[in-house]
């Protein structure tokens, strides 16, 4: 049972539904039968959620994170999505930001500026100063947000539970899905995670070997400011990076420092997707900046990523096998990170990466867009019925936003040129480790449990043996088909033993029988026999098993 303001929420969708022509979703919403889904081309599923507000535009920026789930072109049009929500007005954000300070802003504050110098769907960015001359970022929630988001997420709950009765719903899993996208949400509207992922990212990037880690900068946290709904840092002065004047004497030295801010956050980057194996998720031109003092700021740090050890080194083998164009070797890889929603057909797999790969032989490092084939190797892998992991579809999305504001900034940059450097460093890293002895004593430390579980192990399996308890436990691949067609065989020689039996009988009968009940029942049996014989040849030959 819907309530009052969910119900109109409902007519408002439908509204906007109808306006913009997508019949599956007016069938849902009007209560009809959920078919097989008509998806909407890219531009009209980007219009309704730009009509439908905030949180819809933030369900279509989470949407476009997941190349693992969407073609390309969708990801294109949901990646171009823009909030437009006006600011809260000054007069509304003063008690707000009042309530959620723990002390009185006066006291904290030297100058503090209620009207917002930018505004997104989940909250809106302030300036303020504080007492020892600092200037601090103020992001403030929207008020009324929390209750608007739980709102739409149970409408679109509710379309999950009507989408997952269909073969396409038991596909993508979307009930699972929709619960994601909301426990996504509901995160960002906890201002401390956010805060946390910062401050997380801010202390990995404190020390590298492949960059200067001076030369890059996140913003620090005020902790003692910030809470759930108001989050408190440093200002950073500068602007987005596409909007820089790199200032120099002469034009080569422009070009040049070009290239150095570009070398320098492809290696953060590296450093945070293969050896850290946590990311920021959205580092598109906007969250990039160029600082007055000549360093480069990474900002907004709400959407992360994670990539756990064996997945980081899956990855970094799975880019030198792009590099090589080695589909045999991109299909072990993606055999390893996938889960069959069907058994897969290795071959046909192996056929698509060797198509996919020889679209990029040969060409130019300077036109190989390596997050477009990392795009298109998700998109053959779910077209093989495998579901990637969801943090493969975000890795794959930070790394296009990554490689597209770097070949805006500097259109000569080549991210596979950037990484080979790092590769022998990448494995010595993954092989063993920064603390080498450690690795050393891990090692030695397996091996001494090996040896010493190995014997007694043994002597299990030999009692389990020669007490006749020992049990194999064997699973089959397309059994149920081999199965299926020994049990059509059998209904079919049974069958046709049964229209045997009915033509001797007939003709006993016939020839024993001159009555004319005998007549009628030797007629009777050679027309059951004859039907079932018909039967039997038809089924046959539909089956198209005929020889």
């Amino acid at each position: 049972m819907l309530v009052p303001s969910s119900m109109s929420r409902q007519g408002e969708i439908v509204e906007v539904v109808f306006r913009n022509g997508w019949d599956y979703m007016r069938q849902l919403l009007t209560g009809g039968k959920a078919n097989e889904p008509d998806i909407p081309t890219p531009e009209v599923l980007r219009n309704i959620l730009t009509e439908l507000g905030p949180v819809y535009i933030k369900l279509g920026q989470l949407m476009s994170t997941r190349p693992d789930l969407l073609p390309g072109k969708y990801i294109d049009a949901l990646s171009s999505l823009q909030s437009t929500v006006p600011p809260v007005p000054a007069g509304q954000m003063e008690p707000f930001i009042r309530q959620h300070l723990p002390q009185p802003p006066e006291e904290i504050f030297a100058e503090l500026d209620y009207s917002a110098i930018a505004a997104g769907s989940i909250g809106q960015t302030h300036k303020a100063v504080l007492k020892d001359g600092r200037s601090v970022a103020l992001k403030v929630q929207r008020p009324g947000i929390e209750e608007l988001v739980e709102r739409d997420m149970a409408l679109i709950r509710d379309v999950a539970r009507l989408v997952s009765a269909t073969q396409f719903g038991q596909r993508y899993n979307v009930l699972d899905l929709a619960e994601e996208f909301s426990d996504a949400i509901r995160a960002e509207l906890d201002f401390r995670t956010e805060a946390e992922y910062t401050d997380s990212l801010r202390r990995n990037l404190r020390k590298s070997p492949w960059f200067d880690p001076d030369q890059i900068v996140v913003p620090e946290i005020l902790w003692d400011l910030t809470s759930s709904k108001l989050l408190v840092m440093e200002w950073l002065e500068g602007t987005p990076i596409l909007k820089s004047a790199i200032v120099t004497s002469s034009e080569e030295g422009a070009a040049a420092r070009r290239e150095e801010i570009t070398t320098l956050l492809f290696r953060a980057f590296f450093q945070q997707y293969f050896v850290d194996g946590f990311f920021h998720a959205d580092p598109h031109p906007g969250n990039m900046f160029y600082l007055q003092d000549d360093r480069v700021a990474l900002l907004d740090c709400g959407m992360m990523g994670r990539l756990d050890p064996r997945t980081r080194a899956v990855m970094t083998e799975m880019v030198l096998a792009i590099a090589n164009s080695d589909a045999q070797r991109c299909t072990q890889l993606t055999l390893k990170l996938t889960e069959p929603l069907e058994p897969t057909d290795v071959s046909k797999l192996e056929s698509d990466f060797t198509r996919l790969m020889g679209r990029y032989y040969g060409l130019r490092l300077e036109n190989l867009n390596t997050a477009e084939v990392f795009g298109e190797i998700l998109e053959a892998g779910t077209n093989n019925h495998l579901r990637w992991p969801a943090n493969i579809g975000l890795f794959t999305k930070s790394m296009a936003n990554l490689e597209g504001a770097a070949r805006q900034f500097n259109p000569q940059v080549n991210l596979l040129e950037e990484i080979k450097p790092l590769m022998a460093d990448l494995f010595r890293k993954q092989l063993i480790g920064d603390d080498p002895l450690q690795t050393l004593l891990r090692t030695g430390l397996e091996f001494r449990n090996l040896s010493l579980e190995s014997p007694r192990q043994f002597a299990f399996l030999l009692e389990r043996m020669s007490s006749e308890t020992l049990k194999w436990n064997l699973q089959i691949q397309d059994l149920d088909g081999l199965r299926r067609s020994i049990d059509n065989a059998a209904n079919r020689r049974s069958f046709s033993t049964v229209v045997a039996a009915l033509i001797i009988g007939a003709a006993i009968v016939s020839t024993s029988q001159q009555s004319s009940q005998g007549v009628i029942l030797s007629n009777i049996l050679f027309a059951a026999a004859t039907f079932l014989g018909l039967w039997l040849v038809v089924s046959i030959l539909r089956s198209g098993q005929l020889k």
